[in-house]
């Protein structure tokens, strides 16, 4: 092995610590954020990621890692039925990924997308993001678990520092600062934090620096399902969007080769074993195609490097300790910029594929899935119930079959 060899070996290092670094901010504010264990979130994303290179050949520069899309039925579920029971309706998502990726197969894409066209999937991702926004200023408000665990004047203090640092990197930061705002407004949130005496050091001084993750196994819990697949549908629309979108970065067309059916069979397989020691749902990063973007490094196996390094990480129990003692106010501050955003990407979704609001089919699916999902709607399906985004997401697939298409060009 020459001296080319190993600099090309340094590099690929590098470059693979890179991309996690892009990805860790995101990746572990979802179980922060719902009760999961951030060491379990970073293994699962590493080992997800590795599964999704393998499903798909190495040929797409995918990251996979924490979706933010079941935030919202995470945490209802966690509530409800303990991290067991949720779980079970997690890796039943991951069966829907797997059994799309069939239909796509044998049908093709265009079966999908006429199942869940852009005026059932935008408004749905509007009531993930909003249907946070209630959790969101209360941890900004310095509220835990129903309590007040920061006076509420320190606590907004240390949410405007987050979410303005987290504002300015996101859309003034060049290089690789634009990449991570999430990371920037929750560095400089802690450091607000430690000076004001906030922060909770214990836990970090007493975590082993090799640590065995929380793995958490699930718990047959059909009202989980019921409840939390039906979230799944959003994500899987979005994943078209995804590879579409890495691939006109790097110039290849991945719906060909490997295929979309490979794709989403690897992110379906991945978010399944991610549920079996749990771990949140898996999906591509779009921070990691900006990086991609930046960096102009195409190689899957910078990929594969980083996923390494994730589950290497997982192991580090001071990395997971300093992780729980970010205080709420911290992640409410980033909370309320992030779940907009989310909001908007919905209501985006419906401008670039030119929804006509002015067509009646239209109005009535967005105000429909829109009241219902934020309303807080719930239909009791013997001792279970649906609600929240699933059952938005429900409603806007069968309006969307119910309800003719206009007669003509001009019918409203």
């Amino acid at each position: 092995m020459d001296a080319g060899d190993v600099f090309a070996g340094f590099k690929t290092l590098f470059q693979g610590v890179q991309i996690l670094f892009v990805a860790f901010g995101a990746l572990v504010l979802v179980p922060l954020l719902t009760g999961l264990d951030p060491g379990v979130a970073l293994c699962t994303a590493g080992i997800g990621t590795l599964i999704f290179q393998a499903a798909t050949g190495m040929k797409v520069p995918i990251f996979l890692a924490s979706s933010f899309a079941f935030v919202p039925a995470i945490t209802y579920g966690v509530a409800a039925w303990g991290v067991p029971g949720t779980l079970c309706g997690l890796a039943a998502s991951g069966l829907l990924y797997v059994a799309l990726s069939f239909v796509v197969r044998v049908f093709g894409s265009g079966v999908v997308t006429r199942l869940f066209p852009p005026v059932v999937v935008g408004p749905v991702i509007c009531v993930i993001g909003l249907s946070l926004a209630p959790s969101a200023v209360g941890m900004a408000l310095g509220r835990s678990g129903g309590l007040q665990v920061v006076p509420a004047e320190t606590a907004l203090f240390i949410a405007g520092v987050s979410l303005l640092a987290t504002l300015l990197a996101f859309l003034f930061g060049r290089s690789w600062i634009g990449l991570v705002p999430i990371l920037v407004g929750i560095a400089a949130g802690y450091a607000v934090s430690a000076a004001l005496g906030v922060v909770d050091y214990a836990g970090i001084a007493g975590a082993a620096w090799f640590s065995v993750p929380a793995f958490v196994f699930p718990a047959w819990n059909p009202a989980a399902v019921l409840f939390i697949v039906p979230v799944a549908i959003a994500p899987a629309i979005e994943h078209f969007g995804d590879i579409l979108a890495i691939g006109s970065v790097t110039g290849k067309d991945y719906l060909k080769d490997p295929g979309i059916h490979r794709t989403m069979l690897g992110d379906g397989i991945a978010t399944l074993a991610a549920s079996f020691v749990g771990g949140p749902p898996n999906t591509t990063y779009s921070e990691v195609t900006g990086a991609v973007t930046l960096t102009r490094a195409y190689s899957p196996v910078i990929m594969t490097v980083a996923a390494v390094f994730a589950i290497v990480f997982a192991f580090v129990g001071k990395i997971g300790a300093g992780l729980q003692s970010i205080p709420p106010p911290v992640m409410g501050g980033v909370m309320v910029l992030l779940f907009g955003l989310i909001a908007g990407l919905g209501i985006k979704h419906l401008v670039v594929h030119q929804v006509d609001l002015g067509v009646q089919k239209n109005a009535v699916i967005l105000s429909l899935v829109l009241v219902t999902g934020i309303g807080g709607l719930c239909i009791p399906i013997g001792e279970f119930e649906l609600a929240g985004v699933g059952l938005a997401a429900i409603i806007g697939v069968v309006l969307n079959l119910l309800i003719p298409e206009p007669a003509g060009p001009g019918a409203r």
